[in-house]
């Protein structure tokens, strides 16, 4: 499939997650009726504190579509500028502005116009005065050089067809001693064709990732020191039937295939 088109795949179906929560519907990863916001659970639920998102609008907590929490595991520092690649409903962005503070900033990055409406009106809800969204494409970061402080994402990266310019990317706009702290779904071991090859699953967060040696490998290419790759959930075969099944694929007989070995992880770098 050429990248464009996977592209415009992904822009639609993160179009009508935007829409659907704009009109009170939970959000998924994998597509925004009932029974599909619930084919993606294992991976999308239960990501934040009650704490955390107590004073955030509704809408940005339905938007969510991660696969974990970055903003907790990152070490944000009060005055530090943040980028979220792949902003959407804008969750992480606005709570890394809480822990940067006043004196930092916190940009989002997304290309789906519904996505970025939906996090400036999260935006203005929240009172938030240090973020900003921003339109583009994390193969293309619309900031200069050596601007940001740490990268944040949250189960995108993994949904571009162009990972080494992504990180190449995120490396350019880094300060010299800057952080890449994403959450992204990786993978450990042989994954049946059929699922790697999946459109359907690539939308829904799992086909397009990348095995955990390759992702520090690309890392590495890119220019950055000190990779670590943390898994922080892993997925059995019972959590995936569900959702193969949703997709036309037989559970039963991919199921144990794929046991174990889809993984939630948190990945840092940093750039010397």
């Amino acid at each position: 499939m050429e990248e464009a088109e996977l592209k415009s795949i992904v822009k639609q179906r993160y179009a009508r997650a935007a829409l659907s929560v704009a009109t009170g519907a939970k959000g998924s990863c994998c597509g925004t009726g009932s029974r599909e916001a619930q084919c993606c659970d294992p991976i999308t639920s239960d990501l934040y504190e009650a704490e955390q998102t107590d004073a955030l609008p509704a809408t940005a907590i339905q938007a969510s579509l991660g696969c974990g929490n970055p903003t907790a595991l990152a070490e944000l520092k009060p005055g530090e500028v943040v980028l979220d690649l792949g902003s959407g409903g804008g969750i992480d962005v606005l709570l890394s502005a809480k822990r940067v503070g006043p004196s930092g900033k916190a940009y989002g990055l997304d290309m789906t116009d519904e996505m970025l409406a939906l996090a400036d009106e999260n935006k203005r809800k929240a009172g938030a005065r240090n973020v900003e969204f921003l339109k583009g494409e994390i193969e293309n970061i619309p900031l200069p050089d050596g601007s940001v402080d740490v990268i944040i994402s949250n189960c995108v990266i993994n949904l571009s067809a162009d990972k080494d310019r992504v990180l190449r990317e995120a490396f350019r706009v880094l300060k010299p001693g800057g952080r890449f702290a994403v959450s992204d779904v990786v993978t450990r071991g042989s994954i049946p064709a059929e699922v790697r090859n999946s459109v359907l699953l690539w939308v829904g967060c799992v086909a397009g990732a990348l095995d955990e040696d390759e992702y520090r490998a690309k890392l590495l290419n890119a220019g950055f020191h000190d990779v670590e790759i943390e898994p922080t959930r892993i997925y059995r075969a019972e959590d995936a039937r569900e959702f193969l099944a949703d997709k036309g694929m037989d559970a039963s007989a991919i199921g144990p295939q794929v046991d174990g070995r889809i993984l939630s992880a948190f990945i840092r770098a940093t750039k010397h």
